[in-house]
């Protein structure tokens, strides 16, 4: 069996069913026929015509006036791939590497790049077999195509570079060796319909997406059970008083807290106090907030998938070949970096969740241990939180508001995306630490509430996370706590 890629618009969810499946992908006689109709047409115009076609018979960048002559073509892409090969710092994950590979797929198949076929099955073999490129995370200024990057994954086509196969590390060499393979003989344009795209930082987006809305609900159910630990008032979640409000985000939020919530003995005691913290109260507000960045996100990324982000681009029915700029990452750019504030300003409020719960308010122990002064509790677990969401708001300068002047002034205004990518990487895996901490104190706040009894959901939280980290009693080294809850985290949100 296998999965027939088409020419359907692909939703997010689509796109995430792709890459979970274990299917071999193939490439629908559709998109394989306009694959070889763009080469054909490319090919010809080439062959008929001394006009100049950057990329195709020019040099590249600041060089696009320079022809290069017809006996050189192939050189010329081949060294492309290579002088471009500049990627520095840490490798990018090959759950990164393997959307990458995907996204490299998608946009080429479209039949406006005139590649040829024999590229793109060499890509779905990639895929197919779990052959991922080493890809380094810098390099990339977001503008021209995710250069470097995508150099590097195009590396292994020409025997070049090195992959991961199995998990072990290999060269390009290696590679051809084992499978049997021949290096790709890349044509005109080829390295540069490689090279140029968005594909890195599409990768980046598609990854934070959809981490992120599993850790928007982490974030929600912790909340949840903070509240219960907390003895947090309902009434700033009724229908009534977020839907004046008008956001959708909050009132999805607010109705969510209020299904989650109910039945609770806790919530449903009397109160003493008359009002909460924001950081309880405004749980809609800016929970809700997050998910419309989120769901406004989902658009951008969504089209992006869906595009052909390579230049110049081929329109075989138009006889045209236009040289443009839909490499230019500015869409993600912009996303990419919101997304990052709207996921960080969770792990903020959940911060002040936490510092409230240590506070020896609302009838709770200071540091939520029995005989503070002589244990210390979760004081210093408090102290681990706050320097990761001070980190987070470092993180968090936009990488979109910068540009520099590259390539002899050719390339004069870039997007910056593949930094604002990978600090959002940085970010989520921060919150996922945050959101492990929140959940170690609510769920030994709620210790305190007993026998009281929370929501079905929130005892259903607790009882699954107390199989894995025990109540605290007395001071103990808190690291294996933060450990184990760290491992439960990434285990309930099903995300490696």
């Amino acid at each position: 069996m296998s999965l027939e890629l088409t020419s359907a618009y692909l939703s997010l969810e689509d796109f995430e069913n792709l890459l979970r499946s274990t299917e071999p992908l193939v490439l629908s006689d559709e998109l394989k026929e306009r694959i070889l109709t763009c080469r054909a047409y490319l090919d010809s115009k080439v062959a008929q015509s001394s006009q100049l076609i950057y990329g195709v018979n020019t040099g590249f960048g600041s060089l696009c006036d320079t022809a290069i002559s017809p006996e050189d073509l192939e050189q010329l892409q081949r060294n492309l791939v290579c002088s471009h090969a500049c990627g520095m710092g840490e490798e990018v994950p090959s759950s990164v590497v393997r959307r990458m590979l995907l996204l490299k797929i998608l946009g080429l198949s479209k039949g406006a790049s005139g590649v040829q076929l024999a590229t793109i099955e060499r890509l779905l073999f990639f895929y197919n077999n779990q052959i991922y490129p080493v890809v380094y995370q810098q390099g990339s200024l977001g503008a021209s195509g995710d250069l470097a990057p995508l150099a590097h994954l195009s590396l292994p086509l020409l025997g070049e570079g090195e992959v991961y196969v199995d998990n072990e590390k290999i060269s390009g060499i290696e590679l051809n060796k084992r499978f049997k393979l021949d290096p790709i003989v890349l044509q005109s344009k080829e390295g540069l319909a490689l090279l140029n795209g968005t594909q890195f930082m599409s990768a980046y987006a598609t990854y934070a997406l959809d981490f992120s809305y599993r850790l928007f609900e982490g974030f929600n159910q912790v909340a949840a059970l903070s509240m219960e630990a907390y003895d947090a008032r309902t009434e700033p979640f009724g229908a009534n008083v977020n839907e004046i409000r008008n956001q959708v985000g909050q009132i999805r939020v607010a109705a969510w807290f209020r299904a989650q919530l109910n039945g609770s003995e806790i919530m449903s005691q009397h109160k003493a106090h008359v009002q909460d913290p924001y950081s309880f109260r405004c749980i809609p507000q800016v929970h809700g907030a997050t998910l419309d960045t989120l769901d406004h996100a989902q658009q951008i990324v969504t089209r992006e998938l869906n595009a052909v982000t390579d230049n110049p681009t081929v329109f075989s029915e138009d006889d045209q070949v236009v040289s443009a700029g839909n490499f230019h990452g500015q869409p993600l750019a912009l996303i990419l970096d919101f997304l990052a504030i709207a996921m960080a300003e969770l792990g903020s409020i959940s911060e002040r969740r936490t510092y409230k719960l240590i506070s020896g308010t609302r009838g709770l122990p200071a540091f939520l241990v029995q005989n503070p002064g002589l244990n210390s509790g979760l004081m210093i677990s408090h102290y681990t939180c706050a320097s990761i969401v001070s980190q987070n708001k470092q993180l968090c300068t936009p990488a979109s508001v910068d540009t520099i002047d590259s390539s002899n002034g050719q390339e004069d205004h870039v997007s910056m995306g593949a930094n604002a990518a990978t600090k959002l990487f940085r970010v989520l895996d921060n919150c996922q630490k945050i959101l492990a901490i929140e959940l170690m104190h609510a769920a030994q706040g709620l210790e305190f509430r007993r026998p009281l009894k929370a929501a079905v959901w929130s005892e259903a939280l607790y009882d699954a996370y107390r199989e894995v980290v025990p109540s605290l009693d007395t001071d103990r080294v808190l690291a294996n706590d933060l450990t184990q809850s760290m491992s439960f985290i990434k285990e309930y949100l099903q995300h490696d």
